[in-house]
């Protein structure tokens, strides 16, 4: 999609994706586990987005975030790191501090190597940092990793500060990481992202090992999954209508539950999609279905329990 489709079909998102609301004596207030935050400005660049990238290359700060965020009912997010670069977990911090609709931030540091406890003891002083976030991303494997002691060690020691694992951008590779990984360090939180969207093996017995590691993390109580990043694009369109994503859903829903499913607009990467509220109400229409109790677990409830985030406004609730 260019940038001038995009626009349009932003223009017109009112008119195509209707807001799929509760009475608003009873909204349910919303806690997005899934954006992202960078500056486009800084003088010293940054390694995501790229100066090509015509649609996110524009600084996603939390103002702007709140003026597409508060309308639809979303009282608070977490920002998941977006930089490889160390130093970005303060900047991202000390933009977080400034605006009390972030509830949270999950940064990047390296288990396995020398200064890994130093830096995550640094950064824990602060309450807003729940975590980290490693997989397949910034070249990183966690899957070669498990053999190595002082990784494991490493992430053993993150699950005894009662912060968190944010898994990157799942695959079946990583899916079987991540059972090994809950079974060495079970005291360790997980929470697998952009699970809905990823592609599920074609070959039959890599569609039945995939399906088996599906089936053991449902097992695990520490393991969560955000119901991010739905929309998928075939043959160049993207379908809107709940029916398409409804069968991986269902898997989803059955294999976690209502108690480990989290929501996550992935904001702004989203915007390669569609505009901000269409994500929002296919899972707005599939979770109210489903009943009150199921939709405040998902929306925000689950994500006390995943994040353990701490209320810092009196829109958010308890």
């Amino acid at each position: 999609m260019n940038r001038r489709d995009f626009l349009a079909l932003a223009a017109g998102a009112s008119a195509t994706f209707p807001s799929l609301t509760w009475r608003q004596d009873t909204a349910i207030p919303i806690i997005d586990t899934h954006i992202h935050l960078f500056d486009t400005s800084r003088p010293e660049g940054l390694p995501w987005p790229t100066k090509n990238d015509g649609i996110l290359y524009q600084p996603a700060l939390p103002d702007r975030y709140r003026k597409i965020a508060e309308p639809l009912g979303i009282v608070g997010a977490l920002v998941v790191e977006a930089s490889p670069l160390p130093d970005d977990n303060q900047w991202v911090l000390d933009v977080a501090a400034k605006d009390n609709i972030i509830v949270g931030t999950i940064g990047n540091l390296e288990p396995g190597t020398p200064d890994f406890r130093q830096q995550l003891e640094r950064f824990q002083r602060n309450p807003l940092f729940r975590g980290i976030r490693y997989g397949n991303l910034w070249n990183r494997n966690l899957s070669a990793q498990l053999s190595m002691p002082r990784f494991i060690s490493d992430l053993q020691f993150l699950g005894q500060t009662g912060l968190v694992l944010d898994t990157a951008n799942p695959n079946p590779t990583l899916l079987d990481a991540i059972v090994r990984l809950a079974d060495q360090a079970p005291n360790l939180r997980v929470v697998i992202d952009h699970l809905p969207q990823m592609a599920v093996p074609q070959e039959a017995a890599s569609r039945k090992n995939h399906e088996a590691d599906l089936q053991e993390l449902g097992k695990r109580p520490q393991v969560y999954v955000k119901i991010s990043e739905v929309l998928r694009r075939v043959d160049g369109k993207i379908p809107q209508s709940l029916s398409f994503y409804q069968d991986r859903l269902d898997q989803l829903f059955g294999i976690f539950g209502e108690d480990r499913l989290l929501y996550g607009s992935d904001w702004p990467n989203s915007d390669q999609w569609l505009p901000f509220n269409a994500g929002l109400n296919l899972v707005k229409e599939y979770f109210t279905a489903k009943g009150r109790t199921v939709a405040e677990k998902y929306f925000w409830k689950n994500s006390v329990a995943a994040y353990h985030w701490k209320k810092r406004s009196p829109l958010q609730p308890e």
